[in-house]
């Protein structure tokens, strides 16, 4: 290939990082995106509707989850030009882990580059028992971010509770900060890392550079509480998060994410947003 040539595939590449890129040097304010996870009913029954919706709400940006991995090539286009109608991007996707797969990554890549992703998150892993499992999942990602970077693609890992939690004097989040390459994301669920017991703030600043995408979910210790409360109504610090992900962390997007609340899907991630815009300094 010579200098001046690009492959489609690298076209895509570019086209999809190109405006997060304009975004960071013109100083524009961190975009809210939303965990698709939020709406799952609403988007499997009507997937374009949905979106519609939210953007109109004012979310920013996306996150795909799992489900996205079943669409057939043309409605994935259908979706990315959907997303391009709406001024929407789809800033990174949702992994099981195996989607990681050899027989699988192939598609994930394909998949992400035509919805302009820039970040294809495992957001749930198999280790072996122990810390020496947690390492082979580092293993795994270092790997499929050396097979990614060709096409522009990066990877990332989601915490849930169990990587917070300790074993063995360590927590197992620990083992994949250490052992990732830097180039791997470490998506940081907000809720999962208190109801574990641990200080998100603080994790924060323990890894400048690498919060680069951060799941807006709260959690409150209150009995039958849990996930279900709404943003901004847990034990969360909100105003602190933001400003160690704002002024280190690295972050590039936040994604509001809500796993059930006493509203309907979309009712409960319209007031999220108001309430994250009464509360972001932004």
């Amino acid at each position: 290939m010579t200098p001046n040539h690009l492959t489609r595939r690298s076209f895509l590449a570019l086209s999809a990082a190109l405006p997060w890129v304009l975004n960071a040097r013109a100083g524009a304010k961190i975009p809210l995106g939303l965990e698709s996870y939020s709406v799952r009913d609403a988007l499997k029954a009507d997937p374009q509707g949905t979106v519609r919706a939210v953007a109109g709400m004012g979310y920013q940006a996306i996150e795909f989850h799992g489900p996205y991995f079943e669409w057939t090539e043309t409605q994935t286009k259908d979706m990315r030009k959907l997303l391009d109608e709406l001024g929407m991007r789809c800033f990174s996707t949702h992994n099981s882990y195996e989607y990681f797969s050899a027989e699988n990554l192939g598609k994930a890549r394909d998949r992400n580059l035509i919805l302009g992703s820039k970040y294809v998150v495992m957001a749930s892993s198999k280790p072996k028992p122990g810390l020496e499992g947690w390492k082979g999942v580092a293993e795994v990602l270092n790997s499929v971010a050396e097979q990614l970077e060709p096409s522009g693609l990066k990877t990332g890992y989601h915490n849930h509770q169990p990587e917070f939690t300790p074993m063995e004097g360590q927590r197992p989040i620990e083992i994949l900060a250490k052992y990732t390459k830097p180039s791997v994301m470490l998506q940081l669920d907000i809720g999962t890392c208190i109801a574990a017991g641990s200080d998100p703030v603080a994790w924060i600043r323990a890894n400048p550079g690498r919060i680069l995408s951060i799941h807006c979910k709260d959690w409150s210790p209150e009995a039958g509480k849990g996930y279900t409360v709404l943003f901004g109504e847990g034990a969360a610090d909100w105003k602190a998060i933001f400003e160690a992900a704002e002024s280190g962390g690295g972050v590039e997007c936040y994604l509001m994410e809500q796993e059930g609340s006493r509203f309907s899907e979309l009712e409960t991630v319209k007031r999220c947003l108001e309430t994250f815009r009464s509360k972001h300094p932004g």
